[in-house]
């Protein structure tokens, strides 16, 4: 994506030694689906197929291995994690219409949206229901937390969609609360089972946070710059959609009336034609929004980076937190 990067080891060489504890994940998350009504555990296995990379449990499962636990309770946590995520995705296909996800139907578009919705609904309480069964408030309070703030944060961006003058400050809002609060209570939830330290816990949290930023950023930054088939979606389905994402607003501070124009027109037709799509492209180039909102990714990631330093010694788990870290921006898809 950037020059400057070097290609790290691949996201299947850093989560090796986890490979195992993701395999029983992928288990646990099927026998929590089980249900006399056959609809639901079908859905939900289809939409545990175009769920992503499974870098969030794998957050939760190093955290703690990181802070010396190797325990059943993670492998069941970093589950709950899963069902939280993948009822978000549910719900936010539908919210954005989105017909295909990493290459395949989304679940509205297969099943219809009234019974979809209430899958997202299904996965939400079972994730509340699985998380009950441990004798941690302090884990289910944190998940809790990281809910609310998800569905806060997706109720926030409707209410700036098809808004061009979207801050800064009102993009990074959404981020925090729609993906890096989650990124955050996986490293936390990990540090909890292993009984971290407080200066510890900080950093973990403090870890998933930037991760979580960063990781939303350089989504934001390949819906303009990576290829239909790589990225599993339409390209600039964010901005069709109304998203006004760093990219876009980065573009509008410094590229004046000649960008702003091309954007409105674009979300009031909620179209990007071929032509629109290599203007808007050029005018990212020149302007080098694009390296720039890259920059704010690879300056979170040096945050998560040092908290790990600073708080941890040398060790496997933390090596591969890092890693990952340095994966999250040099990722294409």
């Amino acid at each position: 994506m950037n020059s400057a990067t070097t290609s790290g080891p691949d996201l299947a060489q850093i989560l090796e030694p986890v490979r195992e504890e993701l395999k029983r994940v992928e288990r646990e998350f099927a026998r929590h689906l089980e249900s006399r009504v056959e609809l639901i555990p079908e859905m939900g296995k289809y939409v545990q197929m175009s769920g992503g990379k499974r870098v969030r449990p794998a957050v939760l499962i190093m955290a703690a291995r990181l802070c010396g636990y190797t325990g059943d309770r993670a492998i069941l946590n970093a589950a709950v994690v899963e069902f939280i995520h993948t009822a978000t995705l549910v719900h936010d296909d539908i919210i954005d219409g989105a017909d295909t996800r990493r290459g395949r139907l989304t679940a509205h578009s297969r099943w219809g949206s009234d019974i979809t919705v209430l899958l997202g609904d299904y996965l939400y309480i079972r994730s509340m229901a699985m998380a009950l069964t441990q004798d941690s408030l302090e884990v289910v309070r944190l998940l809790c937390d990281c809910t609310l703030r998800m569905i806060e944060g997706e109720l926030y961006q409707l209410t700036k969609t098809g808004d061009a003058s979207v801050t800064e400050e009102e993009h990074f809002e959404i981020i925090r609360r729609k993906t890096a609060y989650l990124f955050s209570g996986c490293a936390e939830i990990g540090g909890l089972l292993g009984h971290a330290t407080p200066d510890q816990l900080t950093a973990l949290r403090e870890y998933g946070f930037n991760l979580g930023i960063a990781f939303q950023i350089v989504d934001d930054v390949l819906d303009y710059m990576a290829e239909e088939s790589a990225l599993g979606k339409p390209i600039g389905g964010d901005l069709r959609e109304g998203k006004v994402t760093l990219p876009i607003i980065l573009l509008l501070q410094r590229a004046g009336p000649e960008a702003a124009e091309l954007v409105h027109s674009v979300i009031a037709d909620g179209q990007v034609t071929p032509e629109r799509w290599r203007e808007i492209k050029d005018l990212l180039a020149r302007h080098g929004a694009i390296e720039a909102a890259f920059e704010r990714a690879v300056s979170a990631v040096g945050r998560a980076t040092q908290h790990l330093l600073t708080s941890f010694g040398p060790s496997v788990e933390r090596d591969r937190l890092i890693a990952l870290a340095e994966y999250i921006v040099n990722r294409d898809r």
